[in-house]
């Protein structure tokens, strides 16, 4: 596994005064191997840290059950935040990314799959999946740059009340996602 230096601390608008962090994990054999660049995974890094998160790894895998099972849990491991990976969503026979996330689920959250899917007319090619493992939600996006970028932008105003709610706060839902201000009785 290859690890990436984190990135510059920022905040989200939701909840100032609690940041949330990421963790970008990029699936390729290409990649890892050292056959190609890497655009995806900086590209979301870059996306996240514009939306307020404060990007603490990304490191690259080959494709298979196996590796990303294992980088999963490790980067899953103590840690509450988002992890958001880019890869092996497809049909071809190395895109295993749903499958080695599904393996190391608690829980599921298919709304956010769903939404990413919605996000691109070649969305319904994409695979990804999405829930938590302790206080992480991770999410799977396509590996193609623009799919990447097009599925977190489809998901990125809930996720950080999604965040809040997962690492145990409670209250109403913010008004920027449909919540109100006011209290019920």
């Amino acid at each position: 596994m290859r690890a990436a230096h984190p990135a510059p601390r920022r905040r989200t608008t939701y909840a100032p005064r609690v940041a949330h962090f990421a963790k970008v994990l990029t699936v390729s054999d290409r990649v890892s191997g050292g056959a190609a660049d890497d655009l995806s995974g900086p590209a979301l890094c870059a996306q996240l840290e514009d939306a307020g998160f404060e990007v603490v790894a990304h490191v690259t895998v080959p494709d298979g059950v196996a590796s990303v099972a294992g980088a999963l849990e490790e980067l899953a491991d103590g840690f509450s935040g988002l992890i958001v990976t880019t890869g092996g969503t497809g049909f071809s026979p190395r895109d295993l990314t749903p499958e080695a996330t599904a393996s190391v689920l608690e829980r599921d959250a298919p709304g956010l799959g769903e939404a990413m899917r919605r996000a691109s007319p070649l969305g319904a090619l994409s695979r990804g999946r999405a829930g938590t493992i302790g206080a992480c939600l991770i999410v799977n996006t396509p590996g193609s740059t623009r799919g990447a970028r097009e599925s977190l932008d489809a998901i990125l105003g809930v996720l950080p009340h999604a965040l809040a709610l997962l690492a145990g706060a409670s209250g109403q839902h913010p008004p920027e996602i449909g919540g109100s201000t006011a209290s019920t009785s």
